[in-house]
Parts: structure tokens; sequence; C-alpha cells
């Protein structure tokens, strides 16, 4: 059995920026930061941030580039995946990031937004009428229709 899972709560560290596959799938980036505090052994606080790369797919893609901004607060689950490209130069390249299935809106944070409105309900990939186990949607693979999406 294995097991491929990330749960993250952190704030937003720009604004979504959405985009388009060639078949037309809505595609969100963004990143999150997670902050962990802790006493040293002098009693001296310490602070580590963690940034994540978010990229979400379909309707959910979206909704969170209509609501989400820079500094507002989302929980988000997904799995992990990493993927190797080739730079301008010709160098090997590779990132690690969060491919979400669901993605919660929560508190406002410095961006703005506040939580004295209504928030839309979290999207997954279920509702997109993919599964939780996902494919390779990242890596743009072109082997569904149009047909497939349910929007």
């Amino acid at each position: 059995m294995a097991l491929n899972k990330a749960m993250i709560i952190g704030n937003l560290g720009r604004d979504p920026e959405l985009r388009y596959t060639q078949s037309g799938t809505p595609v969100a980036n963004f990143s999150v930061a997670t902050n962990r505090k802790w006493k040293d052994k002098s009693g001296q606080l310490q602070e580590q941030t963690e940034w994540h790369r978010i990229v979400v797919f379909g309707r959910q893609a979206e909704t969170c580039e209509k609501y989400l901004k820079k500094g507002r607060q989302a929980y988000i689950e997904g799995r992990l995946q990493t993927r190797d490209w080739e730079d301008r130069d010709g160098n090997k390249r590779s990132t690690t990031e969060i491919v979400a299935d669901t993605v919660q809106f929560l508190s406002g944070g410095s961006g703005g937004g506040g939580g004295g409105f209504s928030e839309p309900p979290p999207y997954t990939d279920e509702d997109m009428g993919g599964s939780a186990s996902g494919g390779s949607e990242s890596n743009f693979d072109q082997s569904f229709d149009d047909d497939d999406i349910p929007f």
C-alpha cells in the first residue's frame, strides 16, 4: 500500500495565476507559506517559514483565482508531485508541488476578504469528474477530451 497526501494550512504568498491547457482546462498556480515557531535551548523564540507551490485544476482553479488573494489563509489538501524540465540554458531543473484535490478558503489574512461573507464551497477532483487518486494533470496530459470535463 502507498499513500501520497499533503495537508497544509497557510497564507498565500501571491495571488493565484490562472492559465489554460491547450485543451482549455483551467490551471491555477500559487504559493502558500506555513510557519513553525519554537523556543531553542537558550529560550529564544525561533521561527521557520516553508513555501509550498500549489497547482489546482478545473473549475476549482477558476474559483481560487476569483476568491483567493495574497495573504488570505487557505486549507490545501492534495498529493505531492515532482516535475522535471530543462530551462532555457539546457540545465535540468525540478520542483515539487502540491496538486490540490481540495482547497478551502479560511480567514481573510492580510490580503483582505475577512470571514464576514459566505464562502464558496470547497471543490474536489471528484466534483470535477476526476478521482482523488489523480493522474498526471500537472504534466498537462492531453489524453482526455474536453467532453470529459463536466462544465
